[in-house]
């Protein structure tokens, strides 16, 4: 199913392995045995293996992930163009696997899920801004400005600011042209336009101090 894991997960070199209890989890170097008790239509069948469900998976990775990376992987299933799944059927998930390692974290999720998201580094930072406190940033959201009309990754409308995520696909020269003239023709029309990328998303904390500042100073808007 491809859902985004953080690269830590991605490089880890151990298999892990769910058989159905009570039948004993396999052991062996480079291998993590489970012994799961399904519950119903929980597994599917996905390149010629069983495995979990979106849901049931989405459910798993709460003891493993952050509270932005899990919300990122709830994003990539549910999202609009491709959904593997739906807000509803995670809902529905977190009600029949209520313990567990990262029950509490998959419930407070929830709300925060969103099919329109396009991005996991964008799913991440409107999680860490939401969480501080500035619940006003819309995501995806068009903007006028004379002679244009732009779509910020997350908007406040009311501080007249944006804060864009610039992954690799930003750094393709033709791009980072286009980029640069959208960014001034925003500032030229009185909006504060705050690029972040990859290295911000490592240092959370720094990051939100940063975006903090400048959503304060801008009140006034």
């Amino acid at each position: 199913m491809r859902v985004p894991l953080p690269a830590t997960l991605q490089r880890a070199r151990v298999l892990h392995v769910a058989v159905p209890h009570p039948v004993r989890a396999p052991e062996g170097r480079g291998v993590v045995g489970h012994a799961v008790k399904l519950m119903g239509d929980d597994t599917l069948r996905w390149a010629g293996l069983r495995v979990s469900s979106p849901e049931r998976l989405w459910c798993e990775l709460s003891a493993v992930l952050s509270m932005s990376q899990l919300v990122a992987a709830g994003d990539y299933l549910v999202h609009r163009e491709n959904p593997l799944s739906s807000i509803p059927r995670l809902v529905d998930a977190v009600e029949r696997y209520p313990g567990g390692a990262g029950a509490g974290r998959r419930r407070e999720c929830l709300p925060h899920l969103d099919p329109g998201a396009e991005s996991p580094p964008e799913s991440e930072l409107r999680v860490l801004v939401t969480l501080a406190g500035m619940t006003d940033f819309v995501p995806n959201r068009w903007v006028q400005v004379p002679g244009a009309r732009y779509r910020g990754d997350l908007v406040c409308a009311e501080r007249r600011m944006i804060i864009e995520y610039q992954g690799a696909y930003h750094l393709d020269p033709a791009q980072r042209r286009k980029d640069m003239s959208r960014i001034e023709r925003l500032r030229a029309a009185g909006w504060f336009v705050m690029e972040v990328n990859a290295d911000d998303l490592n240092d959370p904390d720094e990051l939100v101090a940063r975006v903090r500042r400048v959503y304060d100073s801008r009140s006034q808007f």
